[in-house]
């Protein structure tokens, strides 16, 4: 899976893991991360979601990256905003309103860009990406986080074999696997969910469950 997959997805406008409604396990457990009040929190792999919009109105500032410039330029003309529009050196960055989207690649983040985000939110990032891509994935992203940062993570865990990700099934034991060397690893909690998610069912899917992490960075 490469670049292309995504820029692909979203020109083609098969977007199916976008959410119009604000993720339950986000307003249900964000308290448990104990931001304070206007801090930033960083969501990776953004796409056009509205669960940035809902921690803007929390108070916090929001820093997204995004691989499409369709999804960071519908992000801003659903909210009726003409962002900012700010180069850096591996990133073109949209403002508006407390909320930043950088569109570029992930992996392009630097440490001086995550200077200010004190926690993150993955809901739709590490599920995103083939097993190859994963260990990668939380290396980079602990590697260039501050330290004692939390992250809310929302993994899919169904039997792989039964349907082709995206999402892909990252089990309890994968994010211990990955991120146990980089964090202190919490499951705030594990739910059922394939009798909500019809479209999972038709794939094939036997059975689906959600887990929700807290994972603070040492």
């Amino acid at each position: 899976m490469n670049k292309d997959f995504w820029l692909e997805r979203w020109q083609r406008a098969e977007i199916g893991f976008h959410q119009d409604e604000i993720n339950p396990y986000l307003r249900r457990f964000w308290a448990s991360l104990k931001v304070a009040y206007g801090g930033e929190v960083f969501v990776p792999l953004c796409g056009k979601s509205r669960d940035m919009l809902w921690l803007r109105q929390q108070g916090f500032h929001v820093l997204g990256v995004e691989l499409s410039p369709i999804a960071v330029r519908d992000f801003f003309h659903e909210q009726g905003q003409l962002p900012k529009r700010v180069s850096s050196t591996n990133f073109e960055n949209f403002i508006g309103d407390g909320i930043c989207l950088s569109c570029g690649d992930f992996f392009s983040l630097r440490r001086e860009d995550m200077a200010q985000v004190s926690a993150v939110y993955d809901r739709a990032s590490l599920v995103a990406l083939p097993p190859e891509m994963r260990e990668r994935y939380a290396q980079h992203l602990a590697s260039i986080l501050p330290r004692g940062t939390q992250i809310l993570l929302v993994t899919f865990d169904y039997p792989q074999h039964e349907m082709q990700g995206p999402p892909f099934a990252v089990s309890v034991s994968e994010v211990e696997r990955l991120y146990r060397p980089y964090a202190e690893i919490r499951l705030l909690a594990q739910e059922d969910v394939l009798a909500q998610n019809a479209r999972f069912q038709q794939r094939g899917v036997s059975r689906m469950q959600e887990n929700i992490f807290l994972l603070t960075l040492r």
